[in-house]
Formats: C-alpha cells, sequence, structure tokens
C-alpha cells in the first residue's frame, strides 16, 4: 500500500464508527501514519471526533444514514469501534465493494451479538465456555434458568460494557432480570442469554493480532470487572504456561474463524489450567488501555498497524496497569482536580478523554502507571486515579 498525504486525493482514508476513548486513540496513531480520519458517532464532539480530520453525528443503528456517509465519503477502510450499529448493513456494504470492513463485516455482524458468538465459539468451534441458554420470553427464561440453576447471569443478545446485566441467585430474581435486560439492549430484540457461574480464579483478555504476516499474541492482562464494566486491567497477568498455551489456542481458533486483520480482545475465565471461552471483541479492548504503558506498541498502534498491512511488535515495555476515572457527578461540564498530584505518582500517566458530558458511572479517563511488577503498577495507577476529583464547573 501506498500512503499519500491526507486531505489530498492521494489520502488513504480510514472512518470510524464510534468516536469514544479506544477511536481516539486509534485516530491518533492513523494520524501518524499520515492516513486521513473520519470520525463518526450518534453525538457531537466525541473523543474521537475532536482528533480527527472530519467528524459526522448519525444514529449508526439507522442503515439509511450508515450507508449515506459511506458513499459520501469513500473510505477506504470502515472501522467499526462500538457495538450499537447495524450489522447488516455493514455486510452489504462490503458486498457491494464500497470499502473494506475492519476486520471483516461477518466479524462484525457475529460478534455484536451474544447468541451469535456463543453459537460460534461453543458448537462450531468447541470451545469450552460456560452452560448457557437463551430466551424469548419471561417465561422462557424462567425455564432456562431452572436447567441452568442458579447463581446464574442474565443478559441481553445485544448490549454493551455490562449494561442489563444481571446476576440471579435464585428463582425471586428472574422476572426483575428479565425486566432489565429489555431496558438496556441495544435493539428492541426480547432475547437474552442464561449463563451459568464458573468458579474461576481470574479472568483475562487476550490481546489477538491477526496481522499481514500471522497472527501474534499480547502478554494476557489482568482485569477487574464491576456489573460488567471494567475499572482495573494490569499486564502481564501470571497465570501456569498450560493456561497460556489454552488461552491462546483458543483465540487463535475464534479470531481466526472471524477473520480479518486487526486487533481483537479475547475475553477468557482461568482456573489453574483450566481456561473457559467467554467474548471477543473484534477492536481494541477497554481493558487494553493499560498497554498505552506496558507495550512498546499499543493496542492501538496495533490496530492501526495490522489495518494498513505494516509489520506488528507486541514485545512489553514495562509491566503496567490502568485505573479508571468516573465522572462521579451528572454534570454537563465539568472540571478535573488533583491532575498534577495524579501526575506526581512515579511512573504515572493519564488520559483524560474529553467527554463533554459527565455521569456518575461514566468513564471520563485512566490512570495509568508503570512499575516494577504489576502490584507496583497497580498500587501507582490506583493511587494517580484516586487523586482525580470531576468537579462541576460554575455556570
Amino acid at each position: 500500500m501506498n500512503f499519500g498525504t491526507p486531505l489530498s486525493p492521494a489520502a488513504v482514508k480510514v472512518m470510524l464508527l464510534g468516536s469514544g476513548e479506544l477511536g481516539k486513540e486509534v485516530v491518533i496513531e492513523l494520524q501518524r501514519l499520515g492516513v486521513e480520519t473520519i470520525a463518526v458517532d450518534r453525538y457531537a464532539g466525541a473523543p474521537a471526533a475532536q482528533v480527527a480530520h472530519r467528524a459526522h453525528v448519525i444514529d449508526m443503528t439507522d442503515a439509511k444514514a450508515l450507508r449515506a456517509i459511506v458513499e459520501q465519503e469513500r473510505p477506504h477502510f470502515l472501522v467499526p469501534e462500538i457495538e450499537a450499529l447495524t450489522t447488516d448493513e455493514l455486510v452489504r456494504i462490503e458486498a457491494d465493494g464500497l470499502c473494506t470492513v475492519i476486520p471483516t463485516a461477518r466479524a462484525a455482524h457475529i460478534t455484536m451479538n451474544r447468541e451469535r458468538i456463543r453459537v460460534l465459539a461453543a458448537e462450531e468451534l468447541k470451545l469450552p465456555v460456560s452452560p448457557y441458554a437463551f430466551a424469548s420470553s419471561l417465561e422462557e427464561l424462567q425455564a432456562a434458568c431452572e436447567r441452568i440453576g442458579y447463581p446464574s447471569f442474565v443478559k441481553p443478545v445485544m448490549s454493551s460494557s455490562g449494561k442489563g446485566q444481571s446476576k440471579l441467585k435464585s428463582a425471586a430474581d428472574v422476572p426483575a432480570a428479565w425486566e432489565k435486560a429489555l431496558s438496556a439492549g441495544r435493539v428492541r430484540e426480547a432475547r437474552v442469554i442464561v449463563e451459568g457461574e464458573i468458579k474461576f480464579d481470574f479472568e483475562i483478555t487476550q490481546l489477538t493480532v491477526r496481522a499481514k504476516d500471522g497472527t501474534h499474541f499480547c502478554s494476557p492482562i489482568g482485569h477487574v470487572q464491576k456489573d460488567g464494566d471494567y475499572v482495573e486491567s494490569w499486564q502481564p497477568q501470571a497465570m501456569s504456561a498450560k493456561a497460556l498455551e489454552q488461552a491462546r489456542d483458543m483465540a487463535g481458533k475464534v479470531t481466526g474463524s472471524l477473520g480479518g486483520l486487526g486487533i481483537f480482545g479475547v475475553e477468557l475465565f482461568v482456573k489453574g489450567d483450566e481456561v473457559w471461552f467467554s467474548e471477543v471483541s473484534p477492536r481494541p479492548h477497554d481493558t487494553g488501555l493499560v498497554t498505552l504503558v506496558s507495550q512498546l506498541q499499543s493496542e492501538f498502534s496495533l490496530h492501526a498497524r495490522a489495518i494498513l498491512g505494516l509489520p506488528v511488535n507486541i514485545e512489553m515495555a514495562s509491566p503496567g496497569a490502568s485505573a479508571v476515572i468516573y465522572g462521579g457527578i451528572d454534570a454537563k461540564t465539568i472540571t478535573f482536580d488533583g491532575v498534577d498530584a495524579a501526575l506526581k505518582v512515579p511512573g504515572s500517566e493519564l488520559r483524560l478523554f474529553g467527554k463533554p458530558e459527565s455521569f456518575v458511572k461514566r468513564r471520563m479517563g485512566v490512570a495509568l502507571a508503570r512499575g516494577a511488577d504489576t502490584d507496583e503498577a497497580r498500587a501507582r495507577a490506583r493511587r494517580a486515579a484516586a487523586c482525580v476529583k470531576p468537579v462541576v464547573y460554575p455556570s
């Protein structure tokens, strides 16, 4: 591939569908390679829109609107960075030869629906997974929970960042879980998955890069989640050689089936030498923000390079960790106190995402830190994050 100059007829053009904090880092890496970038999101002023060459605001679940913006911009590559979009139209766009969908339209279509990816992983690829069932009504869900047993988890088949998820301890919890799932799903489809609990030691993200020269595996990332959303991550996560081999084998199989180029975040449960597949995202993973300090090339650099057919390097630079900075308040305009104190923590860095509106549980930034080992890095990241206090900007 030849690389031209942005905003010229020779430019390589990449359009992002979804322009949050992960997309922002991808745009920055693409621009370092001379790529013209277009950010698309559902609201104005999204983080990636603040740094892209151009930005558009559309409803990405509207097939006509999505096609219209692709036909207007004519990007070479279309890069989904969120789940709330019409994957059926991505398939049509790719089939019509309008652009290359990253990693593939099929991969986006399958992974953005928990039913499709679970069927692929468990029934086609025969990967070990937790017990599961699907339901399209409260009655079906009640019957499924009785078969799976308790404790169990109910999730919409289409949702993101833990939205609509519930942990069930008994049959009495089922009606509320059904209503919560319906209210938080990305589409109006009444369809949920119920999963049995696995008693695992820890969970990891196995970042997997499909590049022009083959498949590469980053060091495993450990993470803590609350209500389905990550609050802390670190790299590397210590695990047995046998478990690591299994994790990479599973990641290779599922990403190989999905195909295409780019980075995938494969989520896995680990207990001793045993590993279970959980989910996969065909794009940079939120827990992978840690790679901004822990790897020579972050997951965002790896994604950009793989998309463009360039060499990648998955080497570690240092043990590292990340800790989320939440909005803590509902406010249209905020400022951040304590940035200076946070950056006085040894080995620390900050990424304040620039989101235009704060919510109590909205991720507004992340503290990053290096350390001699992951314990030191985690302690530093938590200290730095605790220093940063969002406050309402006086009107």
